[in-house]
């Protein structure tokens, strides 16, 4: 495979571009008033409209040819059949068979000291297992240690044993069970931990530890401090009504007082922060109930058909990959903005922020000869709106970087109150207008009556910010299910078209390799013998003296 910034259809691209750099939105959609149609998608209840992007037919022509030339159809396929396609991990990535229908079959090749099995039926299994503790739980037959329901929940894990599910439940939270209260720990910061206990009954709380190992350091610290919190009230005894685990490693869990009974597991095929729709999501469950669940993964489900098998001009994963790869690879955009207009999805872009950045976040080539010697993954983040317009939509607007935005909302409101939800939306539709077609300098007084001759620039905008625009009904679990597996997709074809693995995370290895030699020395007895740079010792020393 020829380097990809050296296929023809890359090098079309480039010519193209530069013969659309000139042309503003404004002058494109009065070239063709029928432009706000002719771009839009829909699927799986979501709509799409790409029409406020830089582009003509020819670019999306152009666009798809490139991924032709990627082979990126037959990396969907692949991937869908179960092929390693995460080699440096030599792993499957199934986590498409997670929110599989209950009849499917999704032949695994296991291991050769094991016989191939289905997949999907693995994953059904401890959806039934899931279902059955969840209602048990928030029925409040699930008795702690003192015989008292469990009121509280609480999740410890970290990366995707946290922000994929907590950002579900958040984004689903109008469906909880309201007298369960769900909490996430991730961060190894003991604040963390000491205010989520704060005033919670250890009589009525049930920890779940989410590390597939039971070994990730900020899991199982904060895992073995939730411990001993519950211990020192109700002694050790009770450690098996409080305590659930969802985990591969039987003999850390069984060690650590959880009955194998109260284990949930899944499988390596399931890469972290792609597992929020498996055992992981157990938090989540038990906040909005089973059905409500098994309905998110439904949506994921449909998403997931359309991709395999919607042509690449109605494939709205594929669509919003290649306009990322426009902006990333032909206009210089190093990040993208993510901008719901709903409070629930308040911490969407946190999670995507980990799907996407960790995905793509590479520089070698799949081939692992070269680095790549062209743009990778773009910086993802962003914030609700209206919050959002109060902050940093300043320099989308005016600044100096192109920012290309996905905005995301809704037709109806999940609390319907007063005008509240046609004012958000106004300010939604009004900011892809204002995005796309500014102000001219000229306007600007009609606009801005008595402004100062001097002023006007300050007051004008430029325009020409691309947007697109993700509008569904309502956000339901089902919708909640197609928005992100509609994501987790897109990213993977950006993978795919940018000649990197998506599924493997070496980045991080380094990190806790190095802290784990620095953590012996934080807390050496005598005077540690450091061997760091010069920066790293003194700041070492520092610490000491100070703690």
């Amino acid at each position: 495979m020829s380097k990809r910034n050296k296929l023809p259809e890359w090098k079309a691209l480039e010519a193209h571009c530069k013969g659309l750099e000139k042309k503003t939105l404004t002058r494109l959609f009065a070239d063709d008033p029928e432009r706000g149609t002719t771009f839009t998608a829909q699927a799986c209840g979501l709509f799409l409209d790409y029409s406020k992007n830089r582009i003509v037919a020819e670019t999306m022509d152009r666009l798809r040819a490139l991924a032709d030339a990627c082979e990126l159809r037959g990396a969907i396929d692949a991937m869908f059949a179960g092929e390693r396609i995460n080699q440096t991990e030599n792993r499957a990535v199934l986590h498409t068979a997670l929110r599989a229908a209950r009849d499917a079959d999704i032949p695994y090749p296991a291991p050769p000291e094991e016989p191939e099995y289905n997949a999907a039926e693995k994953v059904w299994k401890v959806l039934d297992r899931m279902t059955k503790f969840a209602k048990r739980v928030r029925s409040g037959k699930w008795l702690g240690a003192t015989g008292s329901p469990i009121r509280n929940v609480v999740n410890i894990g970290i990366g995707g044993s946290d922000l994929g599910p907590k950002m579900a439940y958040e984004a689903l939270k109008g469906y909880s069970q309201r007298d369960l209260r769900i909490e996430f720990v991730s961060n190894v910061d003991g604040t963390h931990m000491a205010e989520t206990l704060q005033g919670l009954d250890p009589a009525e709380t049930l920890f779940i530890i989410c590390s597939k190992t039971f070994t990730t350091q900020e899991t199982m610290t904060n895992a073995n401090s939730a411990r001993t919190w519950l211990v020192d009230a109700l002694g050790a005894e009770a450690v098996p009504k409080h305590f659930v685990a969802v985990s591969t490693a039987a003999p850390e869990v069984k060690e650590f007082g959880i009955k194998a009974s109260n284990t949930f597991g899944f499988w390596d095929w399931v890469g972290g922060r792609y597992s929020m729709w498996s055992a992981v999501g157990l938090a989540t469950m038990l906040g909005i109930g089973p059905d409500n669940f098994l309905a998110m993964l439904a949506g994921g489900r449909a998403m997931d058909e359309h991709f395999r098998t919607a042509g690449l001009s109605e494939n709205l994963p594929v669509i919003l990959a290649l306009l990322g790869v426009w902006y990333n690879n032909f206009f210089g955009a190093e990040s993208h903005a993510i901008l719901p207009y709903d409070q629930y999805l308040h911490r969407f872009a946190a999670h995507l922020q980990q799907v996407d950045m960790e995905s793509n976040g590479k520089s070698v080539r799949r081939d692992g000869k070269k680095e790549v010697s062209w743009q990778t993954g773009p910086v993802i983040w962003g914030e609700p709106g209206t919050n959002g317009q109060h902050a940093f939509y300043q320099l989308i607007h005016q600044g100096t970087k192109l920012i290309p935005a996905d905005f995301i909302g809704f037709c109806k409101s999940q609390n319907p109150v007063g005008d509240h939800h046609a004012k958000l939306m106004a300010n939604f539709f009004a900011q892809t207008e204002a995005l796309a077609f500014g102000l001219p300098a000229e306007d600007v007084p009609a606009t801005f009556p008595d402004t100062p001759k001097a002023f006007v620039l300050h007051k004008a905008f430029a325009g020409n910010r691309p947007t697109n625009t993700i509008l569904a009904r309502k956000l339901d679990p089902y919708t909640m299910g197609a928005l992100m597996a509609l994501y987790e997709h897109k990213i993977f074809v950006q993978g795919i078209i940018w000649d990197v693995f998506s599924f493997d995370q070496w980045g991080v290895q380094l990190g806790k390799i190095l802290a784990k030699k620095v953590l012996e020395e934080l807390e050496a007895k005598g005077e540690p013998e450091l061997a760091h740079d010069s920066s790293t010792n003194a700041l070492i020393e520092r610490f000491r003296a100070e703690a």
